[in-house]
């Protein structure tokens, strides 16, 4: 009887240490009716396709003017790419004549919605001083066209988060149309889809590339720029104030004025030379007697500050009568005038006692008109009182 229970009791012992691993072992993948064993789970196929056409609408809103007639646009994206390689979004716009695809060139504000979508969708606009940079191709429309083709070359780098296969979307880019008139419209390319793949995908045991070869990076030298803008300030500088130099180097000299004699000093001067001349010996009486009056007359002149050699005898007895102080021998100054007038006028040949009696009163006006202390400043020159 025991002998018949023990292949029982071994045969529970082994069903429940059986069933606990059972239970915990997954169900067997389902296949379809055509025989064919369904697709592994993997991170790129069980979540959705980052950057999606349902996630990306709103980051593009098309804008047409009313009245305006949209343009037709038409953009091809390369079915496959590799991951961190740029991929080309080719874009065709058919336009107006009088119309222009991105007057300012393709340009993404930080921040806005279609940056922020590709931020999302994983994609990366490179630099365009890295080599890869947007292209705006605006063919002349022919004279008499009623229309223009635009080709647009945007680059874009697909950057997925985990490695292997991705289907990722490129989310609707906007191109900006500007209208003769000023108005900007705005339109969207539609969501696209590319397969993108690691870039060692196909290699079995792919070794380790090296660094790419470096490039030439330009830094801003600022104390060189500062050096530079002080050494042609300086030069510049330098150049002023040597021009300056030899400007007043060359400068005319100033010219000494010999200090005027008074006039009583020439007067007196001249009529000793009169004295001393020849003309008494030699009968020319006529010049003497016109040269001691020549004088006297210059003489009052500058002393009085009127010209003495152009201004009649009535002149001068109405210049000397506004004189301030008044003179005191004015009635010796008119009777000298009047006899001048006599002799010059009267055609009368004055004698030697005419001549020596004209010599005489010439330098008593003088001697009689001179200030008390020439030597000195003693306040301003006498002038004749202008009416």
């Amino acid at each position: 009887m025991r002998l018949r229970l023990l292949p029982w009791l071994a045969a529970l012992v082994v069903g429940l240490v059986a069933a606990p691993s059972a239970a915990q072992a997954p169900d067997p993948p389902a296949s379809d009716p055509s025989g064919a064993p369904a697709p592994s789970a993997s991170p790129s196929s069980s979540a959705p396709p980052a950057g999606s056409a349902e996630s990306v609408k709103a980051s593009c809103v098309e804008y047409v003017p009313q009245g305006a007639q949209r343009p037709h646009l038409e953009s091809k994206l390369p079915s496959r790419g590799r991951s961190g390689y740029a991929v080309e979004l080719l874009v065709t716009v058919t336009h107006g004549p009088g119309e222009t695809v991105m007057p300012d060139g393709f340009q993404l504000r930080r921040g806005s919605d279609a940056m922020l979508a590709l931020e999302e969708g994983n994609w990366v606009v490179p630099d365009p001083g890295g080599g890869v940079a947007p292209l705006v191709d605006r063919p002349e429309p022919a004279p008499d066209a009623t229309s223009a083709t635009t080709n647009v070359m945007i680059p874009f780098v697909p950057l997925p988060e985990e490695p292997g296969r991705h289907l990722m979307t490129l989310p609707p880019v906007p191109i900006t149309v500007a209208r003769a008139g000023g108005q900007v419209m705005t339109l969207c390319t539609p969501p696209m889809r590319i397969t993108v793949e690691d870039p060692i995908a196909n290699e079995v045991n792919p070794a380790v590339r090296p660094n790419p070869p470096p490039r030439p990076q330009r830094e801003e030298w600022v104390a060189a720029r500062q050096a530079t803008y002080a050494f042609l300030a300086a030069l510049a500088l330098s150049v002023v104030l040597a021009w300056l130099w030899i400007r007043y180097r060359n400068r005319p000299k100033p010219v000494v004025e010999k200090p005027r004699e008074h006039p009583w000093v020439v007067a007196m001067r001249e009529l000793d030379a009169l004295r001393t001349s020849p003309l008494l010996a030699e009968g020319k009486l006529d010049e003497f007697f016109d040269a001691v009056d020549n004088v006297t007359r210059r003489y009052l002149g500058e002393r009085y500050g009127f010209d003495g050699l152009e201004s009649t005898s009535e002149e001068i007895r109405a210049d000397l009568a506004r004189v301030y102080p008044p003179l005191k021998n004015l009635p010796q100054i008119d009777r000298f005038l009047s006899d001048s007038d006599f002799v010059k006028y009267a055609e009368v040949s004055p004698s030697q006692e005419d001549c020596d009696e004209a010599m005489t009163r010439a330098r008593e006006i003088v001697t009689t008109t001179v200030p008390p202390t020439h030597g000195a400043s003693t306040g301003p020159k006498p002038r004749v009182k202008r009416r």
